[in-house]
This record gives C-alpha cells, structure tokens and sequence, in this order.
C-alpha cells in the first residue's frame, strides 16, 4: 500500500501522484491541508521519514514568514505545533510505502520508494524528462 500526503493544488505533488498512478499503484490520498494533521500522526510521519520539523518546513507560499518561523532561533517544538495549526506548513508530498517514507521533493525521488515504474519514456508535467525509453532514470546530458 502506499500513502501520499497530497496538495493538489502543488506541481510536485500532482507530479508524485501521477507517477504513482502511472507505475501501476492505487495509492491511499490525504489532502492533508483539507484534513490537518494529529499530534501523532505528523511526529510518525517525520520521524519516519528521518526529518526534524525546520528540514519538513514549507518556507515558500505558505504563513512561514508571517509567522516568524524562519528565524533560526526558533525551536523545532514551535515549528511542529504551528504545523499543527497551520497544516500548509508541511512541505509536500510525503509518500509512505514498503520501502520507507520520504519528502518527494523533486519528484522523482518518488521513484526510490516505488517497486514498479512507468514506462519510458517519461515526463513530467512541465515537460522535463525523467525516465528513457528503457524506463531507466534520465540523466541530462546538459
């Protein structure tokens, strides 16, 4: 089973759904930002994914700022509890899996966490490509 915690409204995201989608996966979708987080939901889910509250911090289109979160002063107990507060704050998407859960940023980092991939070539929505004909990881020549 796998489990993105999802903002539709996100490229990257939309991204990492679709090549979930495309690898042949039904994946469990939490629009966390409709749904919040629990206290314990969001400390498993970080701590799962081996990040500290600031390295999970979405710093860019969210409250961060007006917040005054991204003064380096302030303590990761206070970024957790306005993550609770605030759930925009996470960064996305978080994907779980059997083989671990991960901050899939960019998006293809997803394809660490999945089995099966899609077949190649493949692209992302902005056109970028990630996988060759083979279905093997891209690598640009550029």
């Amino acid at each position: 089973m796998i489990v993105i915690h999802h903002n539709p409204d996100c490229g990257t995201s939309r991204n990492v759904l679709k090549i979930i989608q495309d690898s042949g996966y039904s994946p469990v979708v939490i629009e966390y930002i409709k749904e919040g987080w629990t206290k314990a939901q969001l400390q498993g889910l970080l701590a799962a994914a081996d990040l500290t509250p600031r390295q999970a911090l979405r710093t860019t289109k969210s409250p961060a700022e007006a917040l005054g979160l991204l003064d380096e002063r302030v303590s990761n107990e206070t970024i957790f509890s306005a993550m609770l507060e605030h759930p925009i704050l996470v960064n996305r998407p978080i994907v779980c899996s059997p083989k671990g859960v991960k901050l899939c940023r960019p998006s293809e980092t997803v394809l660490d966490l999945l089995e099966c991939w899609p077949q190649g070539p493949y692209y992302k929505e902005d056109g970028q490509q990630i996988l060759d004909t083979l279905g093997q990881r891209f690598i640009s020549s550029i």
